[in-house]
């Protein structure tokens, strides 16, 4: 089940622009933060072989796969390459039922209450707040009040340690991480330094 992955640290590290050569260097400092869910765009260079190496290196202790699938034919192409997450910036319910159909989990994007009831229809097994710039915590509150109350909703887009508390408060579920965590060129410490705030942050938003 999902849930067995978000309940450790419910955080995604999405690795964009990811080379194959430092993919086990930078995902084994990830999830020694405690990150459990790692995704690798698809317009990173070679992800698929990213792919294949974190799968290899990490799948036994994190779920592992892509981000940015936009076309149905890439859910069999990461389910190949040893990934069993398919994380979407829309909500293509064509997607949705392909990525289930595989048995992989599903993560779309979504901006509205509409593409949110279409996605979960289809099979979405959480949901992708997206651009989380435009999905305030405001808003989110107020998607919370007709979505399923046991529906994880993860922001993603802009997120920093210093406002995951408000949309935390407002009934985040966790979050994407994106260029605040890892970004091409950056150490493998700067990223492990980064993680860990990152889990510190979640860790601090969850304190009574």
């Amino acid at each position: 089940m999902f849930s067995q992955w978000l309940e450790p640290l419910p955080l995604i590290a999405i690795l964009r622009g990811l080379r194959p050569h430092e993919a086990v260097a930078v995902g084994s400092a990830i999830a020694d933060a405690g990150f459990r869910m790692l995704e690798v765009p698809l317009n990173s260079p070679q992800p698929l072989e990213s792919i294949r190496l974190l799968a290899d290196a990490l799948g036994d202790r994190c779920l592992i796969g892509a981000g940015t699938v936009l076309h149905v034919d890439a859910v069999a192409e990461v389910a190949a390459a040893g990934g069993r997450l398919i994380v979407m910036p829309h909500a293509d319910t064509a997607v949705i039922v392909a990525a289930c159909r595989a048995g992989l989990f599903c993560v779309p994007g979504v901006s509205t209450p509409t593409e949110a009831f279409a996605a979960l229809r289809a099979g979405a097994h959480t949901l992708k707040a997206f651009p989380a710039e435009l999905v305030t915590p405001s808003v989110l509150r107020a998607w919370r009040a007709v979505l399923p109350p046991e529906l994880a909703l993860l922001p993603v887009g802009g997120i920093s340690p210093e406002n995951m508390g408000g949309y935390r408060r407002a009934g985040a579920s966790g979050f994407g991480i994106g260029s605040a965590l890892y970004a091409p060129g950056r150490s493998v410490a700067d990223v492990a330094a980064a993680a860990r705030a990152f889990a510190g942050a979640w860790t601090s938003c969850n304190q009574p």
